[in-house]
């Protein structure tokens, strides 16, 4: 629960880091229009993921959190358990799709440069190698779930990884989110019906390398 915790700490500023009972998450604004995804991710599909299924999460979260702050006052240890889905489930979703709209871009780029491509290269082989080993991790998640490029600080490789529903990646794997893909099927399921590998696909025209780039960056650093 503790690592969690943690990973929605950083998801505020320093300054804003109260006690649990006081810490209240926000819908984070998208950097781009609804329709600015367009033709790969429809404004309809943006509209409702960030303002419906985006919101609630954050919302839940809010809820969950109050509920364990009384909780752990009262040191009821069987409602901190029972509270522990909630905040996995809802922590992980805000966590993941605030990630979700910062690497994606309308002006994306086909591939990443500098350090991101050096180390993909030296992890992967080549771009093409660690693509094809993200789409196949991807579209193979049962149900739902997210795929990632993640960065192993211990070992310093990327790595790739597939998450089952809203489960985080740092919280559940260790490793550092890079880049991630939404395969809930709210996420395309109105344009892209059943065929995911074609939503998957049509994914990487608006990613936002350079946004990658930095997390990359940021993991290095923390390390």
């Amino acid at each position: 629960m503790l690592s969690a915790v943690n990973s929605l700490r950083r998801l505020v500023q320093p300054s804003m880091l109260a006690p649990l009972s006081r810490l209240k998450h926000t819908l984070p604004d998208l950097p781009y229009d609804y329709n600015a995804l367009e033709p790969y991710i429809s404004a309809d599909i943006m509209k409702l993921h960030h303002q419906k299924h985006h919101a609630t999460y954050v919302n839940n979260l809010n809820v969950a959190e109050e509920k364990m702050a009384e909780a752990l006052a009262k040191k009821d240890i069987q409602k901190v358990i029972s509270l522990q889905p909630a905040l996995r489930f809802n922590g992980g979703g805000h966590i993941n799709h605030s990630i979700f709209w910062q690497v994606l871009s309308p002006k994306g780029e086909p591939e990443p440069k500098g350090d991101l491509m050096d180390l993909i290269r030296q992890d992967y082989g080549s771009f093409e190698n660690m693509k094809k080993e993200l789409v196949t991790a991807t579209v193979g998640i049962q149900g739902s779930g997210w795929g990632w490029l993640g960065y192993n600080p211990t070992s310093g490789r990327l790595m790739v990884a597939a998450c089952a529903n809203q489960d985080p990646l740092q919280a559940t794997t260790g490793l550092v989110p890079l880049f991630g893909i939404d395969v809930w099927e709210h996420a395309y399921y109105l344009q892209y019906k059943n065929v995911r590998p074609d939503y998957v696909s049509a994914i990487f025209h608006i990613v936002n390398w350079e946004n990658v780039s930095k997390r990359l960056h940021d993991a290095k650093m923390a390390n």
